[in-house]
């Protein structure tokens, strides 16, 4: 595998603090990631809209929740798939089940082909994040993992900026066709990038516990300091499957761009959280935005309740972006730094896991009540289930402190004496 690091002549120390970040391998991951991503976020929205007219708003429900239920299950044997058959051959297996189940949305809508086909490109999605997420964070250096880990997430979130909305407006102006084939063509397209990638799990050197066989999800899941930031992340995408289901429902009968721009603020938001949380991190500790980010994320969405209310729907949806960006890069960055790089792949697995599942719980949870308590209600609910990780985010704060170093900072907490 080609080595993440560039050997200088003459290398000073603050070199060897921060060594190099962009790479040639990390670049082709990148093209990777942004097909997968425009892949599964153009029809995210779009396609509980072709869902409801045969299914009503627990077939919308549904259709999300399948791809995201399916997604966990898959994520979580994946592991074990990457370390007999590597990387490249997974990710190109995932990008091929991603891209052509799509196509057969072509047709009139029945919800056990949609259903079906969210369930195929659910497994296939879960390939890509987890090998990928794996090859990542093996291609990162470790002491500029928090940075790496967020600029990662603003080439996945370029997708989710752009695609999001777009695929609703799409949907509304030209029909549900063009953002299906569309769909189809980002993730095949991707497979250009398969090629130059790394093919096998980098084996850990005697500094990092050479020797050892991957970790397995089975034997990660009882770690309680890689199971509690991963619970405590779920509950916040629990929310994003609320709302990137039932927000285009709840505004439907007013302007679609209210919508659209809320799909627009949400990512953007993330995108721009997830690399202040990068940065500062990597410095300052990670766990000190937890709190933080849980606050931002059950206010945002307790805003969108006022449905009525064009720009608090848009602030709020940019405002639990905000929180939303960082748990995404806190949680990750402090699961990949309490693992082995033998583990990678079993903190992918757990983290997409959570991330998967808090959304299809979302979606499919509260398609099941929303038509009894209302789009309102449903948003002011999963607000209060955001805020009961207020608990998991302070145990974590606290056991930050008790590192010794780690409480030296200027940055403010919501969980600072």
């Amino acid at each position: 595998m080609t080595s993440i690091a560039s050997i200088r002549d003459v290398p000073t120390p603050a070199a060897m603090d921060r060594p190099p970040l962009i790479t040639r391998p990390l670049l082709l991951r990148f093209a990777s990631i942004l097909g997968s991503s425009a892949s599964f976020y153009l029809p995210l929205s779009v396609v509980p809209m072709y869902a409801k007219p045969v299914g009503g708003d627990a077939g919308a429900g549904l259709a999300a929740g399948a791809l995201l239920l399916a997604t966990v299950a898959a994520e979580l044997v994946t592991p074990r798939v990457v370390s007999r058959i590597g990387y490249r051959r997974a990710l190109a297996f995932g990008l091929l089940a991603m891209g052509l189940p799509a196509l057969a949305l072509l047709g009139p809508p029945r919800l056990t082909v949609i259903v079906g086909v969210s369930i195929v490109r659910g497994a296939g999605f879960a390939v890509v994040t987890v090998a990928g997420g794996a090859l990542t964070a093996s291609l990162i250096p470790a002491q500029r993992r928090g940075e790496g880990l967020a600029l990662t997430g603003v080439v996945s979130g370029v997708p989710a900026l752009a695609c999001l909305p777009f695929g609703v407006w799409a949907a509304e102006r030209w029909g549900f066709g063009l953002v299906f084939a569309a769909t189809a063509a980002a993730a095949l397209l991707a497979l250009a990038a398969i090629p130059g990638l790394p093919d096998h799990e980098r084996a850990a050197g005697p500094a990092e516990g050479g020797g050892q066989r991957p970790s397995g999800v089975l034997r990660a899941l009882r770690n309680p300091d890689l199971t509690r930031p991963a619970a405590l992340f779920s509950a916040s995408t629990m929310a994003v499957g609320v709302l990137v289901t039932f927000l285009p429902l709840a505004v439907a009968g007013r302007t679609a761009a209210v919508a659209t721009a809320a799909l627009f603020a949400q990512p953007a938001a993330s995108t721009l959280a997830r690399l202040a949380a990068g940065r500062h991190g990597d410095r300052h500790g990670h766990a000190r935005f937890l709190g933080l980010g849980v606050l931002l994320s059950a206010a945002g969405m307790a805003s969108l309740a006022a449905t009525g209310t064009p720009a608090l729907v848009i602030g709020g949806a940019a405002v639990f972006g905000a929180g939303f960006g960082l748990l995404q890069n806190s949680t990750l960055a402090l699961m990949y730094a309490r693992s082995a790089p033998s583990g990678y792949g079993a903190v992918s697995a757990i983290w997409n896991a959570a991330y998967d599942a808090g959304m299809g719980i979302g979606a499919i949870g509260m398609g099941l009540i929303t038509g009894h308590l209302g789009y309102p209600a449903t948003f002011l609910l999963a607000a209060a289930l955001v805020g009961t990780a207020l608990i998991p985010a302070r145990q974590e704060h606290l056991k930050e402190r008790e590192v010794p170093g780690a409480t030296s900072t200027g940055i403010p907490s919501p969980f600072s004496a």
